[in-house]
């Protein structure tokens, strides 16, 4: 049976210990931080059980059940076109303010699987581990997040040069069944509505780093797992005509907190490997397949900011003027920008063994790119607004006061809408552009992917230098000082 949003709902209510303002919370789907975003969870996994959508949302497994096309493995371009349609129409449905919901993490144990040549040269046992794993996650519809990142404390030494030990999760005990863990990683984006949580390690480690060297996965209520949560956008944005955004789509972000947290061998992948613990990400499609369904999702985002602005501009009868046609016309540019780099992604692909893999250069260059281009789109927006996106209503209940409502209806002028839907639309805008949930997704855009040294990096390591360099060499390959001398001196 296909998941329904009713029975991912009632998987959250699990005993999980998620920490919100000095207490623990008991239960994430009825609690006020969080239950709007559960349920904007919920109507996903509502949409792909629609039977007018299994096709576009499902495929068939090699088992013969069907599956969420986010654990499809693409074997031809076709496949891989299909996939990214079914995480279009998922990312249609939160308008890509949903950063780590299911098609993300599932997408990277995907690419793992697709790699999995690549484990079984490390360790028969783990590779094991690891293929076991997908084909539970798939059949089950596991929604997982990850935390692949160590606590930031003092950035200029090592892991294991830190004052406290484990700072960073890693191991304190290994026997016949299993590891545990001890300390802390970041940042569970969408943990607290996830079902089960990748933990590893996508940043370079050292010498010495060994027992912080691994991948593995633990439910979300496993035994002395604590779920730090952030600040609450959605809890102190409780009317949705005020924050339609973070009202719904707060997706939360935390820290985790092993407290000799016990990990069996059959989920772990790599135990304590610098080498391997890279290797798993970037010797494997998993860390193209991960990008690219995060550029999927920004593409589809990108389009409905561009919403927002041709809104922007409709709405204070701006349009035609040419100097805003001009500056549309540039956002319409940026945005094709992106969605030509998600097709050429595509269209450039490659075969790796069985399955087909979106080409690795184009997905770095659209990494680069989109870091600098979010803001800049951000800005124009604002640009475009004025004014407008701040002198609103202070809430929906102004319009309750009738002496009030006469004023709004005053001052709230549009030669394109009334004054209720000039107000609905800007509050709108401004959770998209200028609220804290807004900034919030201002900084992740331009981080999520890593610093912009490496994602700059990745470009440059992919690039085709040499066909570039082979062009001048040819070039200069073509004449001479020889020849050229010979020339002068010729009668």
């Amino acid at each position: 049976m296909i998941k329904t949003g009713e029975q991912h709902t009632a998987s959250l209510r699990d005993g999980r210990q998620i920490y919100l303002n000095g207490a623990v919370v008991e239960d994430p789907t009825t609690h006020p931080a969080y239950r709007n975003a559960v349920a904007s969870v919920a109507k996903l996994y509502d949409f792909q059980s629609r039977q007018d959508n299994l096709e576009l949302m499902t495929y068939t497994t090699p088992t013969g059940g069907r599956a969420n096309r986010i654990w499809q493995l693409p074997e031809s371009y076709a496949d891989l076109v299909e996939r990214r349609k079914a995480l279009e129409a998922w990312t249609e449905l939160h308008g890509g303010f949903l950063g780590r919901a299911p098609d993300h993490v599932a997408s990277c144990i995907a690419g793992m699987y697709m790699g999995l040549e690549v484990f079984e040269a490390y360790d028969k046992a783990r590779a094991g581990a690891l293929a076991d794993y997908y084909a539970h996650a798939r059949d089950n519809e596991l929604y997982l997040s990850y935390v692949i990142v160590n606590p930031q404390a003092d950035r200029s030494k090592a892991a294991h040069e830190q004052a406290d030990e484990y700072l960073t999760a890693g191991v304190v005990d290994e026997d016949a069944e299993g590891l545990t863990i001890r300390g802390a990683k970041m940042l569970a984006t969408g943990g607290i509505m996830a079902n089960e949580v990748l933990v590893s390690c996508i940043q370079p480690l050292q010498p010495g780093d060994e027992k912080y060297a691994l991948s593995f996965t633990v439910p979300m209520n496993a035994k002395g797992l604590k779920i730090l949560s952030r600040k609450s956008y959605e809890q102190h944005a409780p009317s949705v005509f005020d924050n339609p955004l973070a009202h719904r789509f707060d997706e939360n972000d935390a820290v985790l907190y092993f407290d000799d947290v016990k990990v069996p061998w059959e989920r772990v992948f790599v135990n304590q490997n610098t080498d391997m613990c890279m290797k798993q990400f970037h010797a494997t499609p998993a860390h193209v397949y991960q990008n690219y369904q995060a550029q999927v999702r920004l593409m589809v985002k990108m389009r409905f900011l561009l919403g927002i602005a041709k809104r922007i501009t409709d709405t204070n009868g701006i349009t035609g003027f040419p100097q805003v046609r001009e500056i549309l016309g540039n956002l319409a540019a940026e945005a094709i920008i992106v969605d030509a780099l998600v097709h050429a992604m595509e269209v450039k692909g490659q075969q790796h063994g069985g399955y087909f893999i979106p080409d690795r250069h184009s997905l770095y260059a659209a990494q680069v790119l989109t870091q600098q281009l979010y803001p800049q789109v951000i800005t124009t927006l604002r640009d475009l607004a004025g004014g407008g996106m701040i002198m609103l209503p202070s809430s929906a209940a102004d319009f309750a006061n009738p002496e009030m409502r006469k004023i709004i209806d005053k001052t709230q002028k549009s030669p394109a809408s009334d004054s209720e839907n000039r107000v609905k639309f800007f509050k709108l805008a401004w959770d998209a552009v200028g609220s804290e949930f807004a900034s919030r997704h201002t900084q992740y855009e331009m981080f999520y992917a890593g610093a912009t040294f490496v994602t700059k990096g990745h470009s440059f390591r992919t690039f085709d230098w040499d066909r570039c360099t082979g062009m001048v060499d040819q070039m200069l390959d073509s004449y001479s000082l020889e020849d050229e001398l010979a020339r002068l001196q010729a009668p």
